[in-house]
């Protein structure tokens, strides 16, 4: 561990952006800056306020965590917190756990929708042909018309929605764990799915990964999605049974685009990368140049709601 060069009295928060890079930060703190580095730089010791590296292990994001005695506050840069849950138990008695709820909605939602339309026009077909010098025009889906159907209707569902309303679909169908009404319509509950898949053409997968959803989208659930049906994960790998998926897949009965797999990363030479009717991407729907202006706006208003003792956002779970 590196020497402490801070100095300072005043309370210490650790980023993973560099704190001279975002405006406006309160000055009641002082800031520090790690990215998931070998060395730490300061005494872990005195941080309380802990931003979460972002896109590293969490071998790696939870290391300094038996060292943070003061911690007050850990906060994820990831709407899903399901791999730092585990970590819960070496916070400090008090301290809180704080996902981004929102941060990722508009870049999550480009990429389901990017996933929606390359499966359907065939894009990546297109893509081979181009790679081998050869012209092949046919005729593909569009998603005009369709009827799609959006599993996990929080935020970045509500963000996946603003975006179809450009595309004439038929009807929007929207799952959430209970029933509720949003702004645009009613929102079903899950136990409704028997009833609502089998009229769905695309299923778009945004839920978060518990232990409610881990392995929802099963051979039932897959079963009663119709013929020719294009399925969606933009959520957690998870939540999709692979080999039920797989089975789908190779009988041609469905299609799939998956930005998260189980398990993940994909390995080389598991049978989905050669499943036909697939399109993979490596969990890419958060990192875009969305990210950063939006992680800036998240610190900044959460560091300054602890410094005035407000209440944080997005809390997940209190450490005890």
């Amino acid at each position: 561990m590196s020497a402490d060069h801070s100095g300072g009295g005043r309370p210490l928060a650790w980023l993973p952006i560099p704190p001279e890079e975002i405006p406006g930060l309160p000055a009641e703190l002082e800031y520090a800056h790690w990215d998931g580095g070998p060395d730490y730089p300061t005494d872990p010791a005195r941080c309380v306020f802990y931003a979460v590296p972002y896109m590293q292990p969490v071998a790696v994001t939870t290391r300094p965590l038996p060292e943070m005695r003061r911690l007050r506050v850990m906060q994820a840069l990831m709407a899903g917190v399901d791999d730092l849950l585990p970590s819960v138990p070496l916070l400090p008695p008090g301290a809180r756990l704080c996902n981004a709820r929102g941060l990722h909605d508009a870049s999550t939602a480009e990429l389901a929708l990017t996933l929606v339309l390359a499966s359907l026009r065939g894009v990546p077909g297109f893509v081979r042909a181009q790679g081998a010098g050869e012209w092949r025009p046919e005729f593909r889906p569009a998603l005009a018309d369709k009827e799609v159907l959006i599993l996990g209707y929080g935020s970045i569902g509500a963000a996946v929605e603003d975006r179809l309303a450009a595309f004439e679909c038929a009807r929007v169908v929207r799952v959430a764990r209970s029933r509720r009404t949003a702004a645009r319509g009613p929102v079903h509950a899950v136990t409704d799915l028997p009833e609502l898949l089998p009229g769905a053409d695309v299923v778009i997968v945004v839920t978060p990964l518990t232990e409610e959803t881990r392995g929802l989208v099963d051979a039932g659930f897959l079963a009663r999605m119709k013929d020719g049906a294009l399925l969606v994960n933009v959520a957690r790998g998870p939540v999709v049974d692979t080999e039920a998926l797989l089975a789908e897949l190779t009988t041609g009965r469905l299609l799939a685009a998956l930005d998260v797999t189980d398990p993940e990363p994909l390995p080389a030479g598991h049978p989905l990368w050669a499943a036909p009717g697939v399109l993979i991407t490596p969990h890419v729907g958060g990192p875009s140049s969305a990210f950063r202006p939006r992680a800036e706006a998240l610190l900044r208003d959460q560091l300054t709601r602890f410094v005035r003792e407000e209440p944080l956002r997005n809390v997940v779970v209190t450490a005890r």
